[in-house]
């Protein structure tokens, strides 16, 4: 860092790239944004370092780190843009992946859309072996088989192959075999393994992990190789990290290796970033919601803490890796209005995305969406968007929502615009409501983190319709996901699926498991080049009562020899989580332990940020006319980045900065807090 004190994080969006940069020579950090290249990130990733490099002063070879959040991964799997892969799974499982979990999502529908399937019933391919639950070898591996089993995937045209056979969570030995007799034969083939990828119980969800990563491998790996090809010009060539869904951020070769550790890379920035505000700010009860161009994403940080699940899904296939849990809806400031055959107005989720974008944006977009609401309302300022970078076209707003909305309602342009808001904001807090009393919580116990490009212009009035009484709005909000990768480590996940009772005759086997798995971890973050006293590991537990189908995460510390005083303190802390999820614990009950995870944490040198000053000039801009509760009246504008720490804003009022926008409303007031958060709360 003193060689190249600077430190880039960027998260790409549907819509924009963002960056943040921090200089850790005056611990100065910035934002920039630039739009996002659907046909190939690197280059708006590029571009936009290029572009900051310009703005605020450094050389290119002065970066030192490169923290990268991608949605290269999510967008493969949704486009259906995949390699052609094979599974190869115990002889009688190769169906696993169809008959997938006796679950109707649609109760009553007569003919329910199946789940979907990334590998066809011809290139799913039985091998003869078997293990047992409990490790032994029912039926060898037949080698002898190799010969036809490579004709097979010649024949078949196999870009990936996923391996996934019986308990071998357990005993990975045939996968492994299996896969050093493929490399021996095909060098060039990616081969993914279940006991590497997911080792965890659960046949299905174990195949639907590895399927995914094996596909997605190819994929990943050219987009790597694009960006590597491209970080040398003009001497940029940091040391680049990616961001993974856990929230930490792993090594190209990691990365390379298992994509489908990838697959919420750009949100789960934005928990990072939520927790380290809860931490700065003193709130450990936060609901963060992230509002861009495409989309919602609420994440909850209770005690200080992110939530993390096991088990995630993307598209309707079950992801069994650990990931930062959210709720993402399609709710962004690109999300769509129309007029359905029976009159009722819709926003979403289909989005104008970067390219046309909104009507504004003046891209050949010609259907109004959130944005065009917004600033038909009078709520941003055409000629201030992204700080005056780019011009929004007023009238072309006006006019799209006439037509597609106001004239088949029979309402004015200002009633469309008004009721495209409401349906928006009734969206938005159905999703942080359900990912509250999911949990029990309540949301009167909450604050609110509101961030995104759009999420200011909404989050007062979402607020005030779930009862929280106090929205955060960060510094740099438009790039806050950016922020969170800013401050990211250095993680790995590392599991075994192990079923036993939670009693004492149970903690030898806990403990030589825990050594295990703490060993390999020590020796994954070595080949990172994490120093010994950067090291840091928690352990957690999936825990159940006897005869459950589903198991709670339970975090269990830094424990590495279990006692009895140990288990009894993590029982005590799971019947505690099961009442609070569930209204219901029974501490006579017989617990088991399903799954052992160890989460190993390398920490990333993080130079201390600057307090941030305002700027030398007048923070009350004026006002502007803003169409408000049914009338056009004129409201004040104040500059966030001049605004003091004495001033008191009253709503309704603007507040602007030059990547994002916030609404207060009537019956708030937001002044300036710590770390330069704008803090607003409502009026008694």
């Amino acid at each position: 860092m003193t060689d190249k004190p600077i430190r880039i994080a960027v998260d790409i969006g549907g819509t924009f790239t963002d960056l943040q940069i921090m200089d850790a020579r005056d611990g100065s950090v910035r934002a920039w944004k630039t739009p996002t290249t659907p046909e190939d990130p690197s280059i708006g990733l590029l571009r936009g370092v290029g572009e900051a490099s310009g703005r605020f002063g450094f050389a290119l070879d002065q970066v030192g780190l490169l923290l990268h959040g991608t949605t290269i991964a999510t967008n493969a799997v949704l486009e259906r843009k995949l390699a052609r892969g094979v599974l190869l799974t115990t002889a009688g499982f190769e169906d696993v992946l169809e008959i997938t979990r006796h679950v109707r999502r649609e109760l009553y529908a007569v003919d329910p859309d199946p789940f979907p399937c990334l590998v066809e019933r011809d290139r799913r391919l039985g091998v003869a072996e078997r293990m047992r639950a409990d490790g032994s070898v029912e039926t060898a591996l037949d080698e002898a088989a190799m010969p036809a089993l490579l004709a097979r995937l010649d024949a078949l045209g196999a870009e990936a192959v996923a391996v996934c056979l019986l308990h071998s969570y357990v005993n990975p030995a045939h996968e492994q075999r299996l896969k050093a007799l493929l490399r021996a034969a095909r060098p060039g083939l990616p081969v993914s393994l279940s006991s590497e990828v997911s080792p965890e119980i659960r046949e299905y969800e174990r195949s639907s992990t590895t399927v995914l990563n094996a596909l997605l491998v190819p994929v990943v790996k050219a987009y790597l190789d694009r960006l590597e090809a491209k970080l040398g010009e003009g001497g940029f060539r940091p040391l680049v990290f990616l961001v993974q869904s856990n929230g930490g951020v792993c090594s190209l070769r990691t990365a390379a290796e298992q994509p489908a550790r990838l697959l919420l890379s750009g949100p789960s920035g934005g928990a990072l970033a939520a927790g380290r505000i809860a931490q700065l700010l003193d709130r450990p009860n936060l609901v963060a919601v992230d509002m861009g161009g495409t989309s919602f994403d609420v994440s909850v940080v209770q005690g200080g803490r992110v939530s993390v699940i096991t088990q995630g899904e993307i598209d309707r296939l079950p992801v069994r890796l650990p990931m930062v849990e959210m709720r993402t809806i399609g709710a962004g400031g690109g999300s769509i209005a129309s007029v359905d055959h029976g009159g009722r107005l819709t926003v979403g989720p289909r989005s104008a995305g970067a390219r046309p974008g909104p009507v504004a944006y003046g891209r050949g977009g010609v259907e109004p969406t959130v944005t065009d609401a917004n600033l038909a309302l009078g709520r941003l300022d055409p000629d201030y968007f992204l700080g005056g970078a780019m011009k929004l076209d007023m009238p072309a707003t006006r006019a799209a929502i006439a037509a597609r909305v106001g004239t088949p309602l029979g309402l004015s342009v200002e009633q469309a615009a008004q009721g495209m808001l409401t349906v928006t904001n009734a969206n938005l807090g159905a999703a942080v409501r359900l990912s509250l009393f999911e949990k029990g919580l309540d949301p009167r116990e909450f604050s609110m983190l509101s961030f995104g490009g759009a999420g200011g212009l909404h989050a007062t009035d979402v607020a005030a319709e779930m009862g929280i009484a106090e929205v955060i709005f960060p510094r740099e909000p438009g790039t806050l996901s950016a922020y969170g990768i800013l401050y990211s480590d250095l993680v790995q996940d590392i599991a075994r699926s192990r079923v036993m009772p939670a009693v004492a005759g149970s903690l030898a086997e806990v403990g030589a498991l825990l050594a295990e798995l703490r060993a390999t971890a020590d020796a994954r973050l070595a080949a990172d080049g994490v120093a010994a006293g950067a090291r840091h590991i928690e352990v957690a537990v999936d825990m159940r009562y006897h005869g459950q189908a589903f198991e709670l995460l339970v975090p269990w510390g830094d424990v590495a020899a279990p006692d009895a005083s140990a288990l009894d303190a993590l029982l005590g802390r799971f019947h505690a989580m099961h009442r609070q999820r569930f209204s219901y614990s029974d501490p006579k009950e017989a617990v088991e332990i399903v799954t052992l995870r160890v989460i190993a944490t390398g920490l990333l040198p993080k130079p201390e940020a600057a307090e941030p000053q305002p700027a030398d000039r007048r923070a009350l801009k004026g006002t502007r006319r803003v169409f408000e509760e049914g009338a056009w009246r004129d409201i004040p504008v104040w500059d966030r980045e001049a605004l003091p720490p004495e001033d008191i804003i009253t709503g309704p009022a603007i507040v602007e900065e030059p990547f994002a926008t916030h609404y207060i409303s009537r019956g708030w007031t937001a002044r300036l807090g710590a770390a330069g958060a704008l803090i607003a709360r409502t009026t008694p």
